[in-house]
C-alpha cells in the first residue's frame, strides 16, 4: 500500500484493534489511521457483530444494516421466556438432554456457502463448552460430500453422536436438469427437476436413514441464505451456545485452554 500510494495509504488504511494496547494500535496512532475498537469483554468467538466481523462483512458487499435488523428481531425471538415460542431455548435444551448419552454433535450442512459459518459454530461450541472434563464434541460436515467419507460411520458405527441438521429452504440451486437422449447413466428420471429438488432429497434420504441407523437427530431451517437471515442464525447459536454451557456449570466465555497452549508456545520461543 505505501509502495503504490506513499503518504496517502494511511487514508486507505483502516485499524481493527485494541483501545489502548498493541501493536496495531501504536501502527494506526503514528500513522494517524482511522481505527475501530475490539471490546475487552466480547471473546473472538462471539465478536461476529463487533467491527472485526462488521468491517470486512462491509467490505465485501453484504448489507450490514439488514444484518442490524435480523440482530434486533433474533433478540426479541431468543430471550422470549416463552420456552414453547424460544427455539433458541429449545435447540440447548434438546442438545443438553442428548449429551447425556452422546458425546459427540455433528452439524450436518447441505449448502456450501455455509461451510464456514459452520466451521465457527465448531470454534463456538468447542471453546464455550470444553472445559473441567465437559462438553459434548462439535464437529461440523458439509453433506452430501462429506457423506461419502463420513456416512458409513455415521449409519453404522459407534453411535456416540447426534446430528444437527442446518438446512435452508430455498437455497436457489434453479439449474433445471436436462434430458439425455442416449441416458446412458439412467437418470432420466430427474429431467425437468432442479438441483434443488434433488439436493432436497438427498437431505431428506439421508434423515431417514440415519433415524433407522438409531442416530438422534435435530433439523434447523432457514428460509433462504442473506444477510438478515444469516443474522439470526449467528445470534441464535450464541444464545444457545450460552444456555448450553450454563447448563452443564462451565463459563461459556472464557477459554482457559487456550491460553495454557499458548503460555507453552511463548516458553519454547524463549519469549
Amino acid at each position: 500500500m505505501y509502495e503504490k500510494y506513499g503518504d496517502k495509504a494511511k487514508d486507505r488504511i483502516y485499524a481493527i484493534t485494541d483501545k489502548k494496547d498493541g501493536a496495531l494500535r501504536k501502527i494506526a496512532d503514528s500513522e494517524a489511521m482511522e481505527s475501530f475498537i475490539v471490546p475487552d469483554n466480547i471473546g473472538g468467538r462471539y465478536s461476529v457483530f463487533t467491527p472485526v466481523g462488521l468491517l470486512p462483512i462491509a467490505c465485501a458487499g453484504i448489507d450490514i444494516d439488514e444484518m442490524m435488523r435480523g440482530l434486533k428481531d433474533a433478540q426479541k425471538e431468543f430471550f422470549s421466556k416463552d420456552f414453547k415460542a424460544n427455539i433458541g431455548c429449545q435447540y440447548a435444551a434438546a442438545r443438553h438432554i442428548l449429551g447425556q448419552s452422546k458425546n459427540v454433535e455433528i452439524l450436518a450442512n447441505y449448502s456450501p456457502e455455509l461451510s464456514c459459518v459452520a466451521q465457527w459454530w465448531q470454534q463456538l461450541f468447542g471453546e464455550s463448552e470444553g472445559k473441567d472434563g465437559k462438553g459434548t464434541y462439535p464437529a461440523s460436515l458439509n453433506y452430501t460430500t462429506d457423506l461419502h467419507s463420513m456416512g458409513q460411520f455415521i449409519q453404522d458405527g459407534n453411535k456416540i453422536f447426534f446430528e444437527t441438521n442446518l438446512i435452508v429452504e430455498k437455497n436457489g440451486y434453479n439449474i433445471c436438469i436436462p434430458h439425455d437422449e442416449n441416458n446412458f447413466d439412467k437418470l432420466n428420471y430427474l429431467s425437468g427437476n432442479t438441483v434443488e429438488f434433488v439436493n432436497n432429497a438427498a437431505f431428506e434420504g439421508t434423515f431417514k436413514a440415519h433415524l433407522s441407523g438409531k442416530v438422534p437427530s435435530i433439523v434447523i431451517k432457514i428460509p433462504e441464505i442473506n444477510a438478515y437471515y444469516i443474522a439470526k442464525l449467528y445470534y441464535f447459536f450464541m444464545v444457545s451456545c450460552a444456555l448450553s454451557a450454563y447448563m452443564i456449570g462451565v463459563n461459556p466465555f472464557d477459554q482457559p485452554g487456550v491460553e495454557e497452549y499458548k503460555k507453552n508456545m511463548k516458553e519454547l520461543l524463549n519469549k
